[in-house]
């Protein structure tokens, strides 16, 4: 009998329907009645990792303690849990792929024709085992992308259909999430797609053990027999998801449809004690009840795609929750900003957080508005880029450097106060080679930092290639923009603030990577509060 159990969540109809949600929920409850649980996702596209794809494509890249670049539902998995995800959680065909032909490189097929089945199906079934091998998990839940009947995950089917064989009876299940449409030219719901979709399923050899079905209205007890009946599974195992107000409703719908129950009994394991959702649920009464209200513009140059922000928006509602504030986020294209957007528009916010991102469309918008909020001593929180915009910004506009540049957007500029970290500059391949992951950041006593962590040593995720230029941190902290944050091992800049201002940070890394329900990240509520504080000040 296999120690660890795995579940299996597949996707029919269409794609967004919100497997990682599901996962992510239904984690959390296996989680709250005890059960050690961990999520990874099985990506069916052929890039090794979503680090080099455009935000437009595939929302935002989400970065692990380890330096993975990975699926933003790694975010979801880790908001939800407050357990640190690794590479292990996310596989991709590309990886998958390039595994197999190294192997057959290095001649560990010698002899054999290197095929789908076994070899990429092999590989395939190692990877979803690798979380559960050492017991460190009681429960391993794999989503698994794309649509079933897509080309493309075809392999992804097959090695669970030959798992599922090889785990045994009640070691292994499978949850189908389908989209039940409402048609309302018939005023009715139709259960059809999903018929078809499950039929798909069963055609490549695996039959659904749950049903998911994703609605804008209520099943009725009669369609939920005629799921069961004619998609072949239980009646209790026919879930319904109705859309919910906020991601975070989720778990307590599932609670309440009896998804964490139907998977325990399908895969015998004792209920153990009802789910312990006391901190969930206080952190939702805050979420939905807030006491007052701020207004916080994000400036970025992939505005239009919301999930480009992934982390950052999901930190504003933590953060929000901390503070019992709603925090209503304005979108602020960085390509448009003149000034009209300034003076209508962003003098009227309580605060402003600029965006990561990466090549130089929207720069001098972004720049345009670090000067406003920072002579108008508006709240600012800079991110990645954004912090290395208002180094830039201060250069240019307080020590009048006015050609002050990185070498990203001008690689000939004679003012690189952003430059090309030094490690980098030999690199030729852009997939995981950026600064990735986890580093220590030693942070200055008695700065505004220190006193939002409460510490003087940190640790935060990175993802970028260029860096402030320790040759102008002279000049530039003479003139008042102190960095008190540093990598005690390279010297390099992690933070800057502005003593001079009420709240004025920008910080290298990506403090929304860490936020979750659990902990909210701490710059994010300090950030959030100094906003309520400008705008009951104003």
């Amino acid at each position: 009998m296999a120690e660890t159990k795995y579940i299996f969540v597949t996707g029919g109809v269409t794609s967004s329907l919100g497997k990682g949600i599901i996962a992510a929920s239904l984690a959390k409850l296996l989680q709250a009645r005890g059960y050690k649980t961990t999520i990874q996702k099985l990506d069916p596209y052929i890039n090794v990792d979503p680090g080099t794809l455009n935000p437009y494509e595939h929302g935002e890249c989400y970065v692990t303690d380890d330096g993975a670049e990975t699926d933003l539902d790694l975010g979801h998995y880790e908001r939800f849990l407050n357990v640190n995800t690794s590479q292990a959680n996310n596989v991709t065909t590309g990886r998958i792929y390039q595994s197999v032909i190294e192997k057959e490189r290095k001649g560990e097929f010698l002899g054999k024709t290197v095929q789908v089945v076994p070899h990429i199906t092999n590989e395939i079934k190692e990877r979803i085992q690798l979380l559960g091998k050492n017991g460190d998990y009681d429960i391993v839940i794999t989503e698994i992308g794309g649509t079933v009947g897509d080309i493309e995950s075809l392999p992804y089917i097959e090695a669970v259909r030959q798992l599922m064989w090889e785990l045994g009876d009640n070691n292994g299940i499978v949850i189908h999430l389908t989209l039940v449409p409402y048609l309302s030219a018939a005023g009715e719901l139709k259960t059809k797609p999903t018929q078809h979709s499950v039929k798909t399923l069963m055609e490549s050899g695996i039959k659904a053990d749950i049903l998911v079905c994703r609605t804008e209205h209520e099943l009725s007890d009669d369609l939920r027999e005629k799921l069961a009946l004619f998609c072949n599974v239980k009646r209790e195992a026919v879930i319904q998801s109705i859309d919910a107000s906020t991601i975070y409703d989720v778990p307590n719908m599932m609670l309440n449809e009896g998804l964490d129950t139907v998977v325990l009994k399908k895969m015998a394991l004792e209920e153990k004690s009802v789910p312990d959702l006391e901190r969930w649920d206080q952190f939702l009464d805050r979420h939905k009840n807030p006491k007052d209200e701020v207004h916080i513009g994000l400036v970025g140059k992939y505005v239009e795609l919301q999930d480009s922000y992934k982390s950052i928006l999901e930190s504003f509602i933590h953060a929000g929750a901390e503070n019992e504030v709603k925090v209503n986020v304005e979108y602020i294209h960085s390509e448009y900003i003149d000034d009209d957007v300034l003076n209508n528009k962003i003098a009227k916010l309580d605060g402003i957080l600029v965006a990561p991102g990466f090549g130089e469309r929207g720069i001098e918008g972004k720049i345009d508005a670090i000067r406003y909020v920072r002579e108008h001593n508006i709240p600012f929180l800079g991110v990645c880029l954004g912090m290395q915009m208002a180094v830039i910004e201060f250069a240019r506009n307080v020590l009048n450097i006015k050609d002050a540049n990185s070498t990203e957007m001008d690689p000939n500029t004679p003012n690189p106060v952003i430059d090309l970290m030094e490690e980098q500059k030999s690199i030729t391949h852009m997939g995981g080679t950026m600064r990735l992951g986890a580093w220590d950041c030693d942070i200055t006593e008695g700065s505004l930092v220190s006193k939002i962590y409460g510490t003087n040593k940190i640790s935060e995720r990175h993802r970028h290639r260029y860096e402030f230029n320790d040759k102008y941190r002279t000049q530039i902290e003479a003139a008042g923009m102190v960095a008190t944050g540093l990598n005690p091992d390279t010297g390099l800049v992690e933070v800057v603030e502005l003593p001079s201002h009420p709240w004025f940070v920008g910080v290298q890394y990506h403090p929304e990577y860490k936020s979750t329900v659990a902990n909210p990240h701490p710059l994010f509520v300090a950030f959030v509060k100094s906003a309520l504080q400008y705008k009951n000040n104003k």
